[in-house]
């Protein structure tokens, strides 16, 4: 039997107390972008080692990585437990229920650093990794937990004014070892559009936005 007052003072608590819910979607969000600025030792090995050796490291785990993900697309037991423990807090629901073989984020990320290695010079690679790290993670979050105003599809001003801000933010700091100019505000600008048009470019912006960044800081730079 329902106590009478505890009832009534349950229901006044609700006026005054605010009810918290807990919104899963977003903690996985965070536990996504959590596992991305992990990653922040990529361009600090760009930057820090040699382009060689940088290179094999990368290349080791892309290819370990796209045999992981190809064994659990088959359904190799080892393959399956493995990319799970490692991988599935991060995936999100249309990832998880994929009919065919498609790769995950990971792999696009490892194939920017070889790429940005091969193509650019140690502060470029290393200010186009960062950002793609940095910005992207800084967007979701922002985007996801005030982000009103929709722009395009399911990007946010609010997100994607982030992006950018924290972008510029970014080749400030690398002022030491790259001069600032004109040219990365034009990188910042290009790695927002390609975050956003992710879509339309029909390629990962894990991969478009260092290679953004990387080709117009190197021929405006």
């Amino acid at each position: 039997m329902i106590n009478p007052l505890r009832f009534r003072f349950q229901q006044q608590l609700k006026r005054f107390v605010p009810q918290i819910k807990v919104n899963k979607s977003y903690k996985k969000e965070i536990y996504r972008k959590a596992i991305h600025l992990s990653s922040l030792w990529i361009p600090a090995l760009i930057y820090f080692a040699h382009p060689g050796f940088a290179v094999t490291v990368f290349s080791i785990l892309f290819a370990g990585d796209a045999v992981l993900e190809y064994g659990n697309y088959k359904h190799w037991p080892w393959a399956r437990q493995t990319f799970g423990r490692l991988f599935f807090k991060t995936l999100r629901n249309k990832e998880t229920k994929r009919i065919y073989f498609q790769v995950s984020g990971s792999l696009y990320v490892l194939l920017a650093a070889i790429s940005c290695t091969l193509l650019f010079s140690k502060p470029v690679a290393a200010i186009a990794m960062t950002v793609m790290l940095i910005s992207d993670t800084v967007a979701a979050l922002i985007g996801k937990a005030c982000g009103t105003r929709k722009l395009y599809r399911h990007k946010s001003m609010e997100g994607t004014f982030a992006f950018f801000l924290s972008a510029l933010f970014i080749n400030m700091l690398y002022e030491p070892v790259f001069h600032f100019t004109y040219a990365g505000v034009l990188a910042c600008l290009a790695a927002t559009i390609a975050e956003m048009y992710e879509d339309k470019l029909e390629v990962d912006d894990n991969l478009s936005i260092p290679l953004f960044v990387g080709t117009i800081l190197t021929v405006l730079g």
